[in-house]
């Protein structure tokens, strides 16, 4: 499939660059025709006379004149093929865990940062998803941060649509729980090695599979979170397809035994994109806010954290808005700095939405569409995939940081968006060119210690791995 992508995007550029020649030499040739061979004599005149306009075009400066005008023409189309946007892609791209057939390491699906080892840099798992490499890459530091980062493979599984760190047995390492869809459609278990000296050394990881939910969904995201307060770490789990749900799997404090450890569904699901862990209504208790992509009750929804101790740690379901709307990624942010905390989200096809809280939480949500014509971002790029407002840099204002799907032939996947207000049109600034096609969830982290926040991704398609685009902002 990446290899298909590759050749689609050359074949693409190659007929754009064709075209442009045999347009630009029709014309030339066209034009040349119509010159008549008089004008093309150069007439002796005394040196006092000014010559006229067509004593200029002679045949040299005929050719001269429409061979340049081709090469610019030319020029601006492969200059066009190439960045897809109509600009330079304007961040350097820096891969830090390159695809590699061999090693499994196909279809980077996407990124989930924790601190492994206590030096207080993030670092990052990723499952490949067309391959079978669950992988952890260990942050080099700032000055090293452009190289290739230290990994380990902690298992192979086929099917991976998530990988998270998480410690489920309590021994203070970080283990990794991966997510499959496809035939594989388990939840699995990749254990750390005893010693921290063994943590990049794969033949130390040792994997296992949760036995309650072997086979039994098509499992697409995990989130750690300590749903009954007992002190360990439980997992809220999202799923797709028939018989989707949210839930969460309870943690029993059994080390690596994981044979009785129970499901508990939350909410019958369509196919679960996003699980984030926030206390929505600033009442001192974490709530969940997920988003649902397809199915019969799509739209973004709020699991309430219950007072009640001794009840259901949750209370049952609130769809805060984008009902039958095919919602993806989306993130917690106060937006109009209110006090109160939004919801922005990626809809398709080529939608950023904002859900903005009102003063009582229980009322309606308004949707505030990006300031654009349609409420939609401009067909250059590819339709939404996930969406993150941070500020550019340190005393900025919030920019809208996106990543895409089906960013085909010349169209960019990745681009920031100055947020219009009142009369003003949103202004769109490509991020990627055209190099990528899948694009996936977006962490935004200053990684080369420059002060402004870098953006972390991959694309599944074509094969370029796990990445980071530079911030320019700040040198």
């Amino acid at each position: 499939m990446a290899g298909r992508d590759d050749e689609r995007k050359l074949l693409n550029r190659f007929i754009f660059r064709l075209v442009s020649f045999w347009f630009t030499t029709l014309i030339s040739f066209s034009t040349v025709r119509r010159v008549s061979f008089a004008d093309w004599q150069v007439r002796a005149k005394p040196p006092e006379t000014h010559l006229k306009a067509n004593d200029m075009q002679s045949p040299l400066a005929t050719q001269t004149l429409w061979m340049s005008a081709w090469c610019v023409f030319f020029i601006s189309g492969f200059a066009r093929a190439e960045t897809g946007a109509g600009e330079a892609a304007i961040w350097t791209r820096h891969t830090l865990d390159a695809g590699d057939v061999e090693a499994g390491k196909v279809g980077a699906d996407g990124v989930r940062l924790a601190d492994v080892n206590g030096d207080g840099l993030p670092d990052v798992a990723t499952g490949w998803e067309n391959g079978d490499a669950i992988r952890v890459c260990l942050n080099p530091g700032p000055e090293k941060s452009r190289e290739p980062w230290p990994g380990v493979t902690v298992g192979r599984v086929k099917g991976a649509e998530d990988a998270v760190l998480v410690d489920l047995d309590g021994d203070g390492r970080l283990d990794v729980v991966s997510c499959t869809e496809g035939n594989t459609r388990t939840v699995f278990v990749h254990w750390a090695p005893a010693s921290a000296a063994d943590y990049l050394n794969p033949e130390k990881w040792v994997t296992a599979t949760v036995p309650g939910l072997e086979k039994k969904q098509l499992w697409m995201y995990a989130l750690p979170f300590d749903v009954d307060k007992d002190g360990d770490a439980d997992l809220v789990l999202g799923s797709k397809g028939e018989g989707a749900t949210v839930g969460w799997l309870e943690n029993l404090g059994t080390g690596r035994d994981l044979s009785g450890w129970p499901y508990h569904v939350l909410y019958k699901a369509g196919w679960i994109m996003s699980i984030l862990a926030h206390d929505l209504d600033r009442d001192g208790r974490t709530d969940l806010v997920f988003s649902d992509r397809k199915g019969s009750s799509t739209g973004v929804y709020w699991l309430q954290a219950n007072p009640d101790s001794a009840a259901a740690p949750f209370a049952a379901p609130v769809c805060l808005g984008l009902q039958d709307r095919e919602v993806m990624f989306v993130d917690v942010v106060d937006w109009n700095a209110d006090g109160r905390d939004d919801i922005a989200a990626a809809v398709k096809e080529r939608e950023i939405n904002l859900l903005v809280q009102p003063k009582d939480i229980q009322s309606l949500w308004v949707e505030v569409k990006l300031n654009a014509p349609g409420g939609q971002f401009p067909d250059r790029f590819g339709t939404s995939k996930a969406v993150k407002i941070v500020p550019l840099a340190p005393g900025k204002p919030p920019g809208y940081f996106v990543t895409c799907e089906k960013a085909d032939g010349d169209l960019s996947g990745v681009f920031w968006v100055d947020f219009g207000t009142g009369g003003e049109s949103s202004s769109f600034h490509d991020i990627s060119g055209p190099e990528g096609v899948k694009y996936d969830r977006i962490e935004m982290v200053d990684l080369d210690g420059d002060g402004d926040l870098d953006l972390m991704t991959c694309a599944e398609r074509p094969n370029m791995g796990v990445f980071w685009y530079e911030n320019p902002t700040i040198p």
